[in-house]
């Protein structure tokens, strides 16, 4: 996992300590999958993963062609509450309403939270 890998930056040391921490708790199933967040400094990416397969149900980003077009030139915080509802409507038309949110080491706040946010507009419980 990402504790193994030696990061010389604090700050990533620090968030691969956090993110390990919380992954040993949580683990996601094809009817709750994990909805793992990673914010770089310029996009934010989610993607919902059934942790007993390995496989990816459903991701979003803004790098996505119908996601680009609806949030070009938008606030960081306005696109991450976009990407959340985008990985929402995926999910529910899957049939999944709950999911177990990963926030992957970083602080619930920010993008992060906006995420969450867009991801219980589009009907998901967590």
């Amino acid at each position: 996992m990402a504790g193994h890998i030696k990061y010389t930056n604090p700050k990533q040391r620090n968030r691969a300590r956090r993110k390990v921490s919380i992954r040993l708790r949580m683990s996601g199933t094809a009817d709750r999958p994990r909805l793992s967040v990673f914010r770089s400094a310029r996009y934010v990416y989610a993607q919902a993963i059934d942790d007993t397969t390995g496989r990816v149900l459903a991701a979003a980003s803004e790098l996505e062609e119908k996601l680009k077009a609806e949030v070009t030139g938008k606030p960081k915080k306005e696109r991450a509450r976009a990407i959340g509802k985008a990985i929402g409507d995926k999910l529910v038309a899957l049939n999944i309403k709950a999911v177990v949110f990963d926030r992957n080491g970083y602080i619930y706040h920010g993008r992060v939270k906006e995420i969450a946010d867009g991801a219980r507009a589009a009907g998901l419980t967590f």
